[in-house]
């Protein structure tokens, strides 16, 4: 990395380059632009920790690039790294187990992946209500997204106090989320 360069620039032109020309779900949007909504929404909650935010610009890399963790270890360092890879599924295994073991992920995750998630999912469930897909696929997301959610959102709520715009998410979610017969999520 450039000396010059902060570590939080850096993650963002790192991920700028390894998601140049993906697009989001809709075929339209770049992928980019949801790193760039996830990062808002932690600087929104009052997030100014670099790592945290380094972790949000980098958190699909793995998944959604050819970027590996030792990669984005070398470049970004071992606490990074881990955020991400903690927000990271496991594609070499079966969906059922990749989605358990993501589940498991989560529940022992740290507070700063919980609150890069619940920002992510925030953005997800924005893309998907908009998303050109049929009414099933969008339903099945959103439930998906809600389980994550529901994962998550006890130690959000117990920490919610550091969060003062936190509500303000949670009520966009819940908009969303009464679209396709969700329970609210109260934190």
């Amino acid at each position: 990395m450039e000396k010059s360069k902060d570590i939080v620039t850096h993650a963002k032109d790192f991920a700028r380059e390894k998601h140049k020309n993906q697009k989001r779900k809709d075929g339209i949007t770049p992928f980019y632009d949801h790193l760039e909504g996830v990062v808002n929404r932690l600087k929104n909650l009052g997030i100014s920790n670099r790592n945290v935010l380094s972790a949000a610009w980098l958190h699909d890399t793995i998944e959604d690039s050819n970027t590996t963790f030792d990669e984005i270890n070398e470049i970004f360092g071992n606490i990074i790294s881990v955020l991400v890879l903690s927000l990271t599924k496991d594609f070499k295994l079966p969906i059922k187990e990749r989605e358990f073991q993501y589940i498991q992920q989560l529940k022992n995750s740290p507070i700063e992946t919980k609150i890069i998630k619940f920002c992510d999912i925030s953005g997800n469930l924005k893309d998907i209500a908009n998303a050109p897909i049929s009414k099933t696929q969008k339903n099945k997301q959103v439930k998906k997204l809600f389980r994550y959610l529901r994962v998550i959102k006890k130690e959000i709520s117990e920490n919610n106090s550091d969060y003062p715009k936190i509500q303000e998410l949670v009520a966009g979610i819940n908009s969303v989320g009464s679209k396709f017969k969700q329970r609210h999520i109260i934190i």
